[in-house]
């Protein structure tokens, strides 16, 4: 299996939920190989990751806005990421059985943007940080809390068993006990962080509450995402024919057939949805591998557009 095919298969066709975890473990992955490369030629590259860092303080981060979004995927060690991922996973399939991917976007980034806010003005506001002098936030858990609440309010009594254990639990249990642990540990040693997990509970919540009276307030986020999707793919050129007077009803013929034979090759080149669930049904019948070489290149094609 080649490079395009692996990337067809694996991330291409994958759901919302499977290319966030995907994304959080390659950028987890991409921090150590840089420090690796700077420890061979005694140079340290830790600042690099730090580039990416939220930082507590209002001023340092108007030189670096994009943190707002970028330190939540960012993990300080392979516990961390582990969990977070693990909890991802769990309250996002939840999550996602009754609502859409779009949906599960906004709640996430939410998530991250107010566990940020939250951090900030926490270092601003109690006198418990105004001995710090330098602190930064990293990690997914505002994002997860985020989902995580998000699912809860959503499906509250969602029963499940853990393994070992006889008895039944309910959802609320877990985020209830979950939340809790993070309330009690804030004395405890990364109070911001604990806060900005708690920030994204808030949000979570809020989100849910708002989308039952019909208002969807990550519409923003979700417009923002369009926008920036809309930026990166390229735009078609135009070209432009000159018509002559006197061959204007032959020429116009002959555009007419070139619009048509055109049209015609536009409707050939672009998947069908007909056609895209009948290669799936064959992948959930005999696996990615029984496609022919043409079948996977369609695939290919269709998750680029």
């Amino acid at each position: 299996m080649n490079f395009k095919e692996a990337y067809t298969k694996h991330f291409l066709l994958a759901s919302v939920l499977h290319k966030l975890i995907i994304v959080n473990v390659l950028v987890f992955v991409f921090f150590p190989l840089v420090n690796t490369l700077g420890f061979l030629f005694k140079t340290d590259l830790e600042f690099i990751k730090n580039w990416f860092a939220f930082p507590h303080d209002i001023f340092s981060y108007v030189y670096k806005p994009w943190t707002l979004i970028t330190y939540g995927f960012l993990h300080s060690g392979f516990r961390h990421l582990l969990f977070n991922m693990l909890y991802l996973y769990f309250f996002g399939q939840i999550f996602l059985n009754i609502h859409n991917g779009r949906r599960f976007l906004n709640v996430y980034f939410l998530g991250i943007i107010v566990g940020a806010l939250v951090y900030m003005l926490s270092y601003n506001l109690f006198p418990a940080f105004s001995s710090v002098s330098s602190s930064v936030l990293v990690g997914a858990s505002a994002a997860v809390n985020a989902v995580m609440v998000a699912a809860t309010i959503q499906s509250p009594n969602y029963s499940f068993k853990l393994l070992f254990l006889p008895f039944t639990f309910k959802l609320w249990w877990i985020t209830v006990a979950l939340l809790l642990f993070d309330v009690i540990n804030i004395p405890n040693g990364n109070a911001g962080g604990h806060l900005a997990h708690l920030g994204g509970a808030l949000i979570g919540y809020l989100y849910m509450k708002q989308l039952q009276k019909g208002n969807d307030i990550g519409q923003p986020v979700e417009n923002f995402m369009d926008w920036v999707v809309a930026l990166t793919k390229p735009k078609e050129k135009v070209v432009l024919k000159t018509v002559h007077k006197a061959k204007k009803a032959k020429t116009t013929t002959r555009n007419t057939a070139s619009t048509r034979k055109t049209t015609l090759s536009r409707q050939t080149k672009t998947p069908t949805q007909e056609q895209i669930d009948a290669i799936l049904d064959k992948i959930s019948k005999s696996g990615y591998e029984s496609l022919s070489k043409s079948e996977k290149d369609f695939l290919f094609k269709a998750g680029k557009n």
